[in-house]
Order: C-alpha cells, then structure tokens, then sequence
C-alpha cells in the first residue's frame, strides 16, 4: 500500500471531524473525551472490534476520561486511504456513544 501524497492527506483530513491533527506527516491523531473512565474503556473496546476487522490497529492511549487514538500504516511509512477509513469509522463509534450533543468539551 502507497502512502497519500501531501495533498491528498490534507484533503481526506478535511473530511474527518473537527479534532483530527496531523502528526508530522505520517499519522493523525484525536483525542477523544468521555463523562469518566467506564465510557472511555467501553469506547476503546469497540475501537479494538473495528480495528481487528479492518486489520489495521491503531496507537491507543487511555487517560482516565480520554482517549487519543493514532492512526498511520506502519508498513507504508506513511498515511494511507485505511487510516483515514479507520478515523471514519472510528467517529461513528464515537457519536453513537455520545451522540454530537452529548460530546465532552476538551
């Protein structure tokens, strides 16, 4: 798998939710927040389901209430369309556990 090139990164980062950054120019990271650390382990919990059926993990990390999650395809050293398809679906987990209301300011 080729990594995006430069211009395509920033368009597909366009397209993702407001909290999505670029990390250099090989990942993109988010940090997600939830009402306490329930939430956020159950949200990681569908994160780790989505991911092992994409067979494409991401760099978790867990801080009690938040969540950052990284995304890059390690063997393309780089972004890839599956990062970026990965972020998507990982939104969707996001906003049907909290719904876009309900979101926790960062």
């Amino acid at each position: 798998m080729e990594p995006l090139g430069e211009n395509e990164v920033k368009k597909e980062l366009s397209c993702l939710n407001q909290g999505w950054e670029l990390v250099g120019d090989k990942k993109i990271r988010h940090q997600f927040c939830f009402e306490n650390f329930d939430r956020a382990i159950e949200f990681v919990d569908k994160v780790a389901i989505i991911a092992n059926k994409l067979d494409h993990h991401p760099d978790i990390s867990i801080h009690y209430d938040k969540v950052e999650i990284e995304l890059t395809t390690h063997n393309a050293n780089g972004l890839t369309q599956i990062d970026f398809d990965a972020a998507i679906d990982i939104e969707k987990i996001f906003d049907k556990m909290v719904g876009k209301i309900g979101r926790v300011p960062m």
